[in-house]
């Protein structure tokens, strides 16, 4: 064999194998995009539950509460946030929003002893409850995928085939800033 026809041949091969390396690496992207949307679908079923749960909380506890109006409007406003949202960015956003208003309503549910006891507050704080926790596990579901889908774009050669079919990554699902405090409630006001 002559060195033109060999180096031929390394070419073809070398072509052969990068292009069925970028298909397999086009697959695998498929595949986990779809995964990600699906786990998000799970995430969006776990927040429109609590979106639902939302107003029957609030109308128990406004029987009880009536003076905390502020933190009713914000729970009500986070929820008409939600509803708003029609991305994943802005879905992300209006649960943080979500979560940090019910966390001060719970706030306030501590200085009212008698709201407690309430049986139908007390289903409504389980479900709720449950609800948050389906949240979690959803959330954490989705942020894995992402993780997976991100740490395969950027390696190599994955890294070559994601830029030349235009796949993007995908922003995990994080806890807002404030949710690594303790919500105040002054009733000094």
């Amino acid at each position: 064999m002559n060195v033109g026809r060999m180096a031929l041949l390394v070419l073809v091969v070398a072509v052969v194998g990068v292009a069925g390396s970028a298909g397999c690496s086009y697959n695998k992207f498929v595949s986990q995009e779809e995964g990600i949307k699906g786990q998000w679908g799970q995430v969006e079923v776990s927040l429109q539950r609590r979106s639902d749960l939302i107003p029957n909380l609030v109308e128990t506890t406004k029987g009880f509460a009536k003076q905390e109006r502020d933190v009713f409007q914000s729970v009500a406003d986070a929820r008409a946030k939600m509803a708003g949202a029609t991305n994943p960015e802005q879905k992300i956003a209006a649960a943080n929003a979500e979560s940090s208003a019910l966390a001060r309503l719970l706030v306030v549910v501590e200085a009212y002893p008698q709201l407690k006891s309430d049986a139908t507050f007390n289903r409504l704080m389980d479900e709720l409850a449950n609800t948050e926790n389906r949240i979690a596990v959803e959330r954490g579901r989705y942020n894995e995928k992402i993780r997976e889908y991100n740490t395969t774009r950027r390696r190599f050669p994955n890294n070559i085939t994601a830029s030349l079919f235009g796949f993007k990554s995908y922003p995990n699902f994080e806890a807002p800033a404030d949710a690594k405090s303790v919500p105040k409630v002054d009733f000094g006001k």
